[in-house]
Protein backbone atom coordinates (compact mmCIF):
# COMPACT_ATOMS: atom_id res chain seq x y z
CA UNK A 1 0.00 0.00 0.00
CA UNK A 2 3.14 2.58 1.07
CA UNK A 3 4.47 1.69 -2.18
CA UNK A 4 1.26 2.71 -4.27
CA UNK A 5 1.14 5.83 -2.66
CA UNK A 6 5.17 6.48 -3.50
CA UNK A 7 4.06 5.75 -7.44
CA UNK A 8 0.96 7.72 -7.43
CA UNK A 9 3.28 11.01 -5.85
CA UNK A 10 5.82 10.25 -8.16
CA UNK A 11 3.41 10.38 -10.68
CA UNK A 12 1.67 13.31 -9.51
CA UNK A 13 5.36 15.39 -9.68
CA UNK A 14 5.86 14.39 -12.95
CA UNK A 15 2.72 16.16 -14.25
CA UNK A 16 3.84 18.94 -11.88
CA UNK A 17 7.17 19.04 -13.78
CA UNK A 18 5.73 17.99 -17.52
CA UNK A 19 7.63 15.18 -17.99
CA UNK A 20 7.30 11.65 -18.20
CA UNK A 21 7.04 8.98 -15.40
CA UNK A 22 10.44 7.42 -15.95
CA UNK A 23 12.66 10.14 -15.31
CA UNK A 24 11.40 10.26 -12.06
CA UNK A 25 13.24 8.52 -9.37
CA UNK A 26 11.02 6.68 -6.73
CA UNK A 27 13.70 6.10 -4.09
CA UNK A 28 14.38 9.37 -4.20
CA UNK A 29 10.66 10.37 -3.34
CA UNK A 30 10.79 7.61 -0.89
CA UNK A 31 14.24 9.47 0.77
CA UNK A 32 12.42 13.08 0.13
CA UNK A 33 9.63 12.50 2.26
CA UNK A 34 11.50 12.45 5.44
CA UNK A 35 13.07 16.11 4.27
CA UNK A 36 9.68 17.28 3.35
CA UNK A 37 7.97 16.04 7.04
CA UNK A 38 11.07 18.28 8.18
CA UNK A 39 9.79 21.19 6.24
CA UNK A 40 5.91 20.17 7.17
CA UNK A 41 6.86 20.53 10.29
CA UNK A 42 8.84 24.04 10.28
CA UNK A 43 5.77 25.23 8.22
CA UNK A 44 7.59 26.03 5.68
CA UNK A 45 5.74 23.64 3.06
CA UNK A 46 2.04 21.64 3.04
CA UNK A 47 2.16 19.96 -0.55
CA UNK A 48 4.45 17.20 -1.11
CA UNK A 49 4.15 17.55 -5.07
CA UNK A 50 5.01 20.89 -4.82
CA UNK A 51 7.81 20.56 -2.71
CA UNK A 52 9.29 17.84 -4.83
CA UNK A 53 8.55 20.02 -7.95
CA UNK A 54 10.24 23.00 -6.93
CA UNK A 55 13.10 24.40 -8.37
CA UNK A 56 15.02 24.81 -5.44
CA UNK A 57 14.43 21.34 -4.08
CA UNK A 58 16.33 19.88 -7.55
CA UNK A 59 19.25 18.55 -5.23
CA UNK A 60 16.97 16.06 -3.75
CA UNK A 61 17.26 14.18 -7.24
CA UNK A 62 13.91 13.46 -7.50
CA UNK A 63 14.45 13.79 -11.53
CA UNK A 64 17.26 10.80 -12.99
CA UNK A 65 20.41 11.55 -14.43
CA UNK A 66 20.59 11.59 -18.13
CA UNK A 67 22.97 8.80 -18.97
CA UNK A 68 25.47 9.33 -21.76
CA UNK A 69 25.66 7.64 -25.04
CA UNK A 70 27.46 4.62 -25.25
CA UNK A 71 30.46 5.15 -27.85
CA UNK A 72 31.60 2.07 -29.60
CA UNK A 73 35.61 1.83 -28.65
CA UNK A 74 38.30 1.45 -31.09
CA UNK A 75 41.20 -0.73 -30.28
CA UNK A 76 43.09 -0.56 -33.76
CA UNK A 77 45.94 1.30 -32.51
CA UNK A 78 45.84 3.57 -35.88
CA UNK A 79 42.53 3.86 -36.78
CA UNK A 80 42.43 6.76 -39.03
CA UNK A 81 44.71 4.38 -41.29
CA UNK A 82 42.71 1.52 -41.08
CA UNK A 83 41.59 0.51 -44.77
CA UNK A 84 39.82 -3.39 -43.70
CA UNK A 85 40.78 -6.85 -42.63
CA UNK A 86 43.80 -7.11 -45.18
CA UNK A 87 45.84 -4.78 -43.09
CA UNK A 88 46.32 -6.63 -40.05
CA UNK A 89 46.27 -10.14 -41.00
CA UNK A 90 47.83 -11.90 -43.83
CA UNK A 91 46.69 -14.41 -46.64
CA UNK A 92 48.05 -17.32 -44.97
CA UNK A 93 46.02 -16.71 -42.14
CA UNK A 94 42.74 -15.54 -43.58
CA UNK A 95 40.80 -18.60 -43.15
CA UNK A 96 42.16 -20.80 -40.23
CA UNK A 97 39.96 -23.09 -41.61
CA UNK A 98 42.05 -24.56 -44.65
CA UNK A 99 43.63 -27.54 -44.48
CA UNK A 100 45.93 -26.31 -47.42
CA UNK A 101 48.36 -25.27 -44.96
CA UNK A 102 48.63 -28.19 -42.75
CA UNK A 103 51.35 -29.89 -44.15
CA UNK A 104 53.48 -26.66 -43.66
CA UNK A 105 56.41 -26.48 -40.82
CA UNK A 106 56.58 -23.65 -38.28
CA UNK A 107 59.71 -22.05 -40.86
CA UNK A 108 57.90 -22.84 -43.88
CA UNK A 109 55.11 -21.31 -42.65
CA UNK A 110 56.94 -17.92 -41.52
CA UNK A 111 58.92 -17.34 -44.75
CA UNK A 112 55.53 -17.81 -46.69
CA UNK A 113 53.79 -15.22 -44.57
CA UNK A 114 57.09 -12.77 -45.10
CA UNK A 115 56.53 -13.80 -48.88
CA UNK A 116 53.03 -12.42 -48.90
CA UNK A 117 53.46 -8.99 -47.01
Amino acid sequence: MFMLMIVDLGDAVADQLYVPFDPISLEMIYRGLYHFSVAYQKGITTDPVKYFAAPENQDLGILKQQRKPRVKLILAPFPEQQRGYHQFFSSVFSNPLDIGHTSLTCDECCLQWRASI
